[in-house]
């Protein structure tokens, strides 16, 4: 059995929205008050969270900071484009011997998308204020603003 079929079966992982698999592994039970007007959250969340080569992670937003911390396989090509879609900035989260950083963080309200570098990576996501559908957003049900990041980045349109 191919190593992520193995750890989605290990770890309990089910299939993301957004693309790959993942299972929440902690939700604080302390609750914050984000001051951009949305009901309390928990303070914490934080997933599994594994893409194959046979897939991604589609262009989406949460309106909570994210951090991406590698935990095994291949980097994982993590991009973040800022609301205005001004600029498009491409991050590895993997090992420092791969040449990557082994956590990195998109900010609230960016938009943002990933994928493998080899067979499979197998990330941690924590999001603070705890992550909430309500406060998730996928790209492709935004049809002006999918196109803007279409004509302006192209190379990773595909990613929509």
């Amino acid at each position: 059995m191919h190593r992520a079929q193995q750890l989605i079966l290990d770890l309990h992982l089910q299939p993301h929205p957004e693309g790959g698999h993942f299972r929440e592994i902690h939700r604080s039970t302390l609750g914050v008050h984000p001051d951009d007007g949305r009901r309390t959250r928990s303070a914490l969340t934080l997933i599994y969270f594994l893409l194959d080569a046979h897939g991604h992670s589609r262009w989406h937003r949460v309106l909570s900071d994210e951090t991406w911390q590698h935990v095994e396989g291949a980097p994982l090509e993590l991009f973040r484009v800022d609301p205005a879609f001004s600029e498009c900035e491409r991050m590895l989260v993997g090992t420092l011997a791969a040449g990557a950083e082994p956590a990195r963080v998109v900010p609230a309200g960016h938009w943002q998308a990933a994928r493998t570098t080899g067979a499979y990576s197998l990330v941690c996501c924590a999001v603070g204020p705890g992550f909430d559908f309500a406060d998730f957003a996928m790209l492709a049900d935004h049809p002006p603003d999918a196109e803007q990041l279409r004509r302006r980045f192209p190379g990773v349109a595909p990613l929509v």
